[in-house]
């Protein structure tokens, strides 16, 4: 297949932020549709393909970037990677602390934490290793977290579960509860550092993606092998979560597997249609989306701090509330009640931020994070 910039993976990009945005800022965590809600514990609900398929963007995206660099592990090509890790990792932080920047209890790790240790580590490996060395550590990775849980777990019962994970603990014992999340009611951070090990296989899977697209010497044989391989490499995935469960706080191996193919599907779908059938007038908000897609991510996370705790209104009680609280109380829940109003709420706000990234994209801005 001849090398060129890949329309679909944009629209992929720009369809993942948007999601991101979408299921991080309903109007009421009360209102919320199951579909737009993370599987409790073990699952996968399609919240819960949102991030890997991020990161399996971030794997077919460096294939094609590479190159540059030259074969192996080049200096200009380490420093580069160092320093974006470094940059993407920092503003993590900076998220998190922001506004109150209460360092003694900051939590450390986040999505973009996320992201930049498995961007790091993961092209590190791609440009250190050929394919089949890279597919050897691929397996080890996925092999071996398996061991680690398995035999890291601790008591009788399962050691898959949220107390009896050696995920928690060991984030517990290097870091300490005050730097780590707590929204499972008890310290856990599903963006902690030893559930970032196997994330890094998710980038190599799109890595290996993005070598099947360029070797292919049509469009239409590129989707016929992504179809084979990820309808096989999902299934693998789903089988294998009957002993391993599939799980994105513990991102496991079979949740890398099942997401992984699930992502290869949708984005041989989206090469399909835009490629195949030239259906592309319907994608251009994504691809507006999908060309400033870290700043995005990061302006909203400002955004919704700011309206939470900046920003403080009187509501028709007298009572004050936060900006957040009023725009979905007083705007959107008279127009479409609670449920229908908290999704209306987190859709205008997909709208909102797709007119700056619209704006940026006419302007020919394109923020690089």
């Amino acid at each position: 297949m001849v090398a060129k910039r890949l329309i679909a993976l944009d629209v992929l990009r720009g369809l993942t932020i948007a999601l991101m945005i979408m299921v991080n800022n309903p109007g009421s965590w009360s209102y919320v549709y199951p579909p737009l809600r993370h599987a409790k514990w073990h699952g996968c609900t399609p919240t819960d393909l949102v991030f890997p398929f991020f990161l399996f963007i971030v794997g077919v995206s460096m294939w094609f970037s590479f190159k540059k660099y030259g074969e192996g592990l080049t200096k200009s090509g380490l420093l580069k990677v160092l320093k974006r890790f470094l940059v993407i990792f920092l503003l993590g932080l900076f998220l998190n602390a922001f506004p109150k920047f209460n360092f003694e209890h900051l939590r450390f790790f986040g999505v973009l934490q996320r992201i930049a240790i498995a961007y790091a580590i993961g092209a590190i490996l791609c440009m250190q290793f050929n394919y089949k060395q890279l597919f050897t550590v691929f397996v080890v990775i996925l092999a071996g977290y398996w061991g680690l849980l398995y035999f890291g777990g601790s008591g009788s019962g399962d050691v898959y579960s949220l107390t009896s994970n050696v995920v928690g603990k060991v984030d517990l014992l290097l870091f300490g509860e005050n730097h780590i999340y707590k929204g499972f009611g008890i310290p856990f951070d599903p963006e902690g550092l030893l559930s970032a090990i196997p994330s890094v296989a998710t980038v190599i899977l799109g890595y290996f993606t993005g070598r099947i697209i360029e070797n292919s010497n049509e469009v239409i044989v590129a989707i016929k092998n992504m179809i084979k391989y990820g309808v096989t490499i999902a299934i693998v995935g789903w089988f294998w979560g009957y002993l391993f469960p599939i799980n994105k706080p513990l991102w496991t191996s079979s949740y890398v597997l099942y997401t992984g193919g699930l992502a290869m599907l949708f984005l041989a779908f989206l090469l399909w249609i835009i490629d195949v059938k030239k259906m592309s007038n319907w994608s251009k908000p994504f691809i507006h989306f999908g060309t400033n897609p870290l700043f995005i991510f990061v302006f909203s996370g400002i955004y919704v701090k700011t309206i939470i705790y900046l920003v403080k209104l009187t509501n028709s009680e007298g009572e004050i509330v936060t900006g957040y609280s009023y725009l979905y109380t007083h705007i959107f829940v008279p127009i479409a009640g609670n449920m229908n109003g908290s999704l209306l709420f987190a859709l205008s706000h997909i709208i909102f931020f797709w007119l700056l990234t619209y704006i940026l994209y006419r302007k020919k801005i394109f923020i690089k994070i």
